[in-house]
């Protein structure tokens, strides 16, 4: 990799870049995955200028892959027009390159997780408090409602991006535009399960108002529109939950409503 990390050299991506990079370098000397097949470097265009002058490199961040051969060709070029600049994307290139597999190890968001345990203590705590004092509706009402928005936080998958350290969107180094939904099934972004956790959150409102309908003693045509839009609600959200999984996981032979 050639980048240009100094403050003064105005280079707005190289330093995710090197992130990313480093992210990727160390996955590679994990355990089981180190050989002498495949090795990392970076060079800082501060340090060592000339050998951007010997590549003829005029923008950072650059990527190249030097065979054992030295038979360069383009396709030894990281394509920054057709990839992002993620571990992910540059693991592929690398494994197309060299043949060498790279299992990407995000490194462990140890200050996300403490911050979730201390939720969930509380949460803890509060159901405790709540079970020994639910002498009012209203108390058991909340309790459901807790234990609903635990079970569709955890589902969601706060816990997997805490622990990750995904970031919650990811911006295009060629266009300037967030995403903020990653195509890859095995990255989700902080961003996109809050997505996920509203989708849920309309299906589960849609299942109780079809229980209501269906158990309450309202008149007929208030429990017609309850029914309604309970269906309504599981309908089109269940079907948005497979059409962004279907975006994910391409083969995934499941839709509902549409794709």
């Amino acid at each position: 990799m050639l980048t240009a990390l100094h403050e003064f050299n105005s280079c707005v991506m190289c330093k995710g870049a090197a992130e990313e990079f480093q992210i990727l370098a160390n996955s590679y000397q994990g355990p089981g995955a180190f050989t002498t097949k495949v090795f990392f470097a970076m060079v800082d265009y501060d340090e060592s200028p000339e050998v951007f002058e010997a590549l003829q490199v005029t923008s950072v961040p650059s990527f190249f892959h030097f065979s054992a051969q030295w038979k360069f060709t383009t396709d030894d070029i990281y394509n920054l027009r057709g990839r992002d600049i993620v571990a992910d994307q540059m693991a592929e290139w690398v494994a197309e390159r060299t043949h060498v597999s790279v299992r990407i190890r995000q490194p462990t968001n140890y200050h996300g997780l403490l911050k979730l345990g201390i939720l969930l203590a509380l949460t803890g705590g509060l159901g405790y408090f709540l079970k020994w004092n639910r002498k009012s509706i209203s108390c058991r009402i909340l309790c459901e409602v807790l234990t609903l928005c635990f079970v569709i936080v955890m589902t969601s998958g706060q816990m997997w991006t805490y622990i990750r350290g995904e970031p919650y969107v990811q911006r295009d180094p060629r266009t300037g535009h967030k995403h903020y939904i990653s195509k890859f099934s095995q990255a989700q972004f902080a961003a996109e399960t809050f997505i996920i956790s509203l989708f849920n959150m309309c299906v589960t409102l849609g299942v109780v108002l079809l229980d209501k309908a269906a158990t309450s003693t309202m008149n007929i045509i208030k429990r017609k529109m309850m029914c309604l839009a309970g269906m309504c609600l599981v309908a089109i959200f269940f079907s948005w939950l497979l059409s962004l999984f279907r975006f994910k996981v391409t083969d995934y032979p499941y839709r509902f409503l549409w794709d």
